[in-house]
């Protein structure tokens, strides 16, 4: 229903996406990255609000850019708030059916707002919405018109965890009716929730894809780089390696830099090495337990 074909799109010269390529089908994808990968240009270019600098884009067999037709068999929530704050919700996502030529747009408005549990009747003007009862708005219009590809932009933030799960179970059932629903976070957690197939976008390119059980046990089997301070690092250091529970070890001063496969074992190992060589532990420090470390991990495989 989607293709990438070696996409790329750069801004002056600052390159924001570079050289992805990506076929999706009927169901939920999710497009995993950190803040700043290139998510949101991507999404951009699948619903034509911008042309690749280089490659293609096709969406159900088409150029999406520029093409109003096709627009109608497409739902975006995009990242901005980008809602009208003086209209109610059901005058915004009214307004949305009748752009689409929908019948009965006012019924159809009313449908998708129960449908991400708002009131249709609620008559306060969408600024006095919190975030998360926006971002439910957002949802709500992408959906009005019944599209077969949904686009959805970090639509999960600023919810609390009982609205994630409503529109989780949402996006789940769309895309168990055969639609393509792609939706970007930049949360591990939110995507294992969706049971999908992911992309993995670092840095503009595309780092890994394929089931999200593939995808978490590549980054479960990445070393993880720790810091101690200690009074003996060199006795410290040579203990750890003799115990098997680090990979590999840098000596800086008072300094030790482990690298380990296993940080259950090296938890387990490190008071007994530091008791059996007489070393005090001043500090003990992760580096690199952070979702954007996990993706220059898989970026460095490529």
């Amino acid at each position: 229903m989607i293709v990438a074909d070696g996409v790329s799109k750069w801004f002056g010269d600052v390159v924001a996406v570079s050289d992805v390529s990506f076929r999706v089908g009927p169901g939920v994808t999710a497009l995993l990255g950190p803040n700043g990968a290139g998510k949101s240009t991507m999404l951009r270019l699948l619903c034509g609000l911008t042309r690749p600098s280089q490659g293609t884009v096709k969406v159900l067999g088409e150029d999406p850019h520029g093409d109003p037709e096709l627009y109608r068999r497409i739902g975006l929530v995009p990242q901005q708030e980008a809602v009208f704050g003086t209209l109610t919700a059901r005058r915004f996502v009214r307004l949305a059916a009748e752009l689409q030529g929908l019948d009965g747009p006012d019924v159809a408005a009313a449908e998708a707002l129960r449908g991400v549990e708002l009131d249709p009747e609620d008559r306060r003007p969408l600024v006095t919405y919190s975030k998360g009862m926006r971002q439910r708005v957002k949802v709500a219009q992408a959906l009005v018109h019944g599209p077969e590809v949904v686009l959805l932009d970090e639509p999960l933030e600023g919810l609390d965890p009982r609205q994630r799960l409503h529109l989780i179970n949402l996006f789940r059932r769309l895309g168990d009716e055969g639609r393509c629903v792609i939706v970007s976070s930049h949360v591990l957690d939110e995507v294992e929730r969706f049971g999908s197939r992911v992309l993995v976008i670092a840095q503009g390119r595309l780092a890994a894809e394929g089931d999200f059980h593939e995808i978490r046990n590549l980054m479960d089997d990445r070393p993880n780089r720790l810091r101690l301070r200690t009074d003996r690092p060199r006795e410290l250091a040579a203990a750890l390696v003799v115990s098997g529970a680090i990979v590999g070890v840098q000596v800086q001063d008072d300094v030790l830099l482990v690298d380990t496969t296993d940080v259950g074992a090296f938890r387990r190992a490190v008071a007994p090495a530091a008791k059996a060589t007489g070393a005090r532990l001043h500090e003990l420090v992760p580096l690199d337990d952070d979702l954007e470390s996990v993706f220059r991990y898989l970026v460095a495989r490529q």
